[in-house]
């Protein structure tokens, strides 16, 4: 049996309620909840209520214990799914509680889709604990989620950011909680740098050229949905405007390639947007791409280009970013969220930056030592938006000129440095200070919910709330700085 990280026999391990997208799914929350499962199989058993929109396999319960044990290289893993439409239900809970016997109940997602499990939490917590595994895109702390936060065991924040914002948002409620900074792994022996060495290499050159159709001296790649925070169509005017920096022959070899959907009612029509920005002329080369790809294609997408970019206006973490920077490539990203933790910001003691009431973030350019590979765009305007739901939350919204200036500081470096800086980003996020591994990820999940289980008290049966004044939520971090 190949040896992982604490090992426990199958009979003895805690058994883990999982809900959040099919751990099958290619999204980010199935991506990331794939990763957690098959790098703590060897230590807790797995059930995972697989959500996906109406979902084909609703009714059945697989069995991936299997699959699990070839991915993973835990011979007696023991995973199943329920497929289900949504992230599940009270009566399917009690249901599963009840066949499945779980020590504990792990969340991953916006906390709005699990109001009805918050508002069972005396019922669940009786029994066993809640565990989070949540993020905020961004300040102010949004103190309406307070109950959602109360209403858990442990909180996992994948940001630094989110990890300030729960205990804010807690204030004298989160010493009674486990709040532990657990940001996102991906599988590092998926995502890396491709070299005429690798074995697959002529088929990565044909893939490349099916894409690209013509050799290119530089690729700015873009990777996400096609929805309105990501600011696709500022990316496609940064383009444009550090395309315009260049001569014409040199501009020809360049190429801003977007795998995303053309058109989507939760973003708006790209093609027009660059018919408006570029119309005709042939030395701006913006490559469309909407093909869904394997994990092992989609690292052979970001070997096809030179940087990653990604200008989004608030952003949890930026899943893609870590993807490009274990491929070894440089990234240009917005500040804000939890984009800034790859940035690596340092203070004034020269320390990785971590949030706190008085510079809450650096999305307002406090600090502007970061590392070789980051080349940051500071929002020029940060604004209140919101919804009935979430009444308010900043929009932190860069300039596209600004991101022009740092592609062509990308651009004018030389074939070698660029190797070299996404080299330092591989290695960084590979080593034990970031730790952007689903390796190192497991770990630390393994180590929080083991402390959890070691101090963990059920819930009683009730409890005596004093009758006050309604809470102020005012905001007690700064909000300028």
């Amino acid at each position: 049996m190949k040896e992982k990280f604490s090992y426990v026999p199958p009979s003895e391990r805690k058994k883990i309620l999982l809900l959040c997208d099919d751990i099958r799914s290619h999204s980010g929350v199935g991506t990331v909840a794939r990763e957690i499962v098959l790098n703590t199989c060897q230590h807790f058993n797995w059930v995972n209520v697989g959500a996906a929109v109406k979902h084909p396999e609703q009714g059945k319960r697989i069995d991936l214990s299997k699959d699990t044990s070839l991915n993973s290289g835990v011979e007696d893993a023991q995973v199943m799914v329920y497929p289900w439409s949504g992230y599940g239900d009270a009566s399917l809970i009690r249901q599963l509680i009840k066949i499945e016997k779980p020590d504990a109940i792990f969340l991953i997602t916006d906390p709005r889709y699990f109001t009805w499990l918050f508002q069972m939490e005396n019922e669940i917590r009786k029994q066993i604990p809640i565990i989070y595994l949540n993020i905020w895109d961004d300040l102010p702390a949004p103190h309406y989620n307070k109950a959602y936060y109360e209403s858990c065991d442990m909180l996992l924040g994948i940001s630094k950011q989110t990890v300030f914002i729960n205990n804010e948002v807690l204030g004298d409620k989160a010493q009674d909680k486990l709040i532990k900074y657990v940001p996102h792994g991906l599988n590092h022996n998926m995502f890396f740098p491709i070299t005429p060495s690798y074995k697959k290499y002529k088929e990565f050159k044909m893939f490349k050229n099916r894409i690209l159709k013509k050799e290119f001296e530089f690729v700015a790649f873009f990777n996400s949905r096609n929805i309105r925070r990501k600011q696709i169509p500022d990316t496609i005017w940064a383009f444009k405007e550090f395309v315009d920096k260049l001569p014409e022959e040199k501009a020809k070899k360049t190429a801003l390639l977007l795998h995303t959907q053309k058109v989507d009612n939760n973003g708006t029509d790209l093609p027009a947007v660059v018919e408006m920005l570029c119309g005709k002329d042939s030395k701006y080369n913006i490559i469309f791409d909407e093909t869904n790809y394997s994990t092992e294609e989609m690292n052979w997408l970001y070997n096809c280009a030179d940087v990653q970019i990604q200008l989004t206006s608030n952003e949890g973490w930026g899943l893609s970013l870590t993807e490009a920077m274990l491929a070894g490539r440089p990234i240009i990203a917005n500040v804000t969220g939890g984009m800034q933790d790859q940035m690596r910001f340092t203070n004034e003691k020269n320390e990785w930056f971590t949030p706190n009431k008085d510079v809450p973030s650096n999305h307002r350019g406090t600090y502007k030592n970061h590392a070789a590979w980051a080349f940051p765009v500071y929002p020029t305007n940060i604004s209140i938006v919101g919804s009935p739901a979430t009444p308010y939350i900043f929009d932190d919204r860069c300039s596209a000129i600004d991101a022009a200036d740092q592609l062509y500081k990308v651009y004018n470096l030389d074939k070698l440095n660029r190797t070299m800086i996404g080299e330092a980003a591989r290695n960084w996020a590979m080593g034990s200070e970031a730790g952007f591994t689903a390796e190192i990820q497991g770990k630390r999940i393994i180590q929080a919910i083991n402390e959890l289980f070691e101090t963990w008290k059920p819930r009683s049966k009730f409890e005596l709330i004093k009758v006050e004044e309604k809470e102020i939520k005012q905001a007690k971090h700064k909000l300028v700085y």
